[in-house]
């Protein structure tokens, strides 16, 4: 008999594991060792982790590029701080990786086929996001995927650094204009104008100058990370070739000591 009264639809209270996808996490992880390898795991575990937090850290730079470009010091001050935390992390996952053997992980290498971390989609944005422009970086990628257009995407607009630019004219510093009108789709070199602008910032604007300070951090931060990678891959296969075709720890360290933002490394030599 109808009564009258809808009846509800019963919904299950949310819970710890069904807000965190819990369930759907834990099977992720999918070794290809069928022997008694026992270290895959952990290489799978820790890659997928390294994924989640360039997928932060790319939520961060976003949030923080619209904060710079409206002039927000004290909002952009703590979301730079947590990127910074993360690379410490990152860093600290090496430590972890460092744990498996150079025999260990030849139990399962072979297993990787073509796979490589050099095929990181999200790595590839994330370096686009703080500078880097170069093509090559999408040439692996399938043409006109969304993987190779988000990564084009990022090439193609305004860097950390031309936001903290921005930034910086909206609190009276004077930059050249063909840098602040420059196509974002090309590399950007370090300029003397820009680092007077930069000097004058860090003598007579406390607050952009501890501002300044953070993305100093942030390449660091991902300096050290780069380092820790190198010596981690030559610790763990030496000088061979990587997987996927890569040169292995010989692409990595032509990334070294080359910094994300390099009129704030050059402006030191003013004081």
């Amino acid at each position: 008999m109808n009564s009258g009264v809808n009846a509800k639809k019963f919904e299950p209270s949310l819970t710890y594991s069904s807000y965190l996808k819990i369930d759907e996490l834990l099977q992720l992880q999918k070794p290809r060792s069928t022997g008694p390898e026992h270290d895959e795991m952990l290489f799978i575990i820790v890659h997928q982790t390294y994924e989640l937090w360039f997928k932060c850290v790319l939520h961060e730079l976003s949030r923080v590029q619209q904060l710079l470009e409206l002039g927000d010091t004290h909002a952009s001050l703590p979301v730079l701080g947590r990127v910074r935390t993360i690379f410490k992390v990152l860093v600290s996952q090496v430590d972890i990786l460092e744990t498996m053997t150079p025999l260990q992980f030849n139990s399962f290498r072979d297993r990787l086929e073509a796979a490589s971390g050099f095929q990181s989609v999200q790595f590839r944005e994330l370096e686009a996001v703080l500078g880097r422009r170069d093509h090559s970086m999408i040439d692996h990628l399938e043409p006109n995927s969304e993987p190779q257009l988000r990564v084009q995407s990022s090439m193609n607009r305004p860097a950390l650094f031309d936001s903290v630019l921005v930034y910086l004219v909206k609190r009276n510093h004077k930059m050249p204009i063909e840098i602040m009108q420059r196509n974002f789709s090309e590399s950007y070199s370090a300029n003397e104008l820009v680092q007077e602008s930069l000097a004058d910032a860090y003598r007579n604007d406390p607050e952009a100058a501890m501002l300044l300070e953070r993305l100093i951090d942030i390449d660091e931060g991902l300096q050290e990370w780069r380092y820790r990678h190198v010596k981690m891959v030559e610790r763990t296969i030496g000088m061979k070739q990587g997987t996927g075709g890569s040169s292995g720890a010989a692409y990595l360290t032509s990334t070294l000591f080359k910094p994300i933002f390099p009129d704030l490394w050059a402006v030191r030599s003013r004081f």
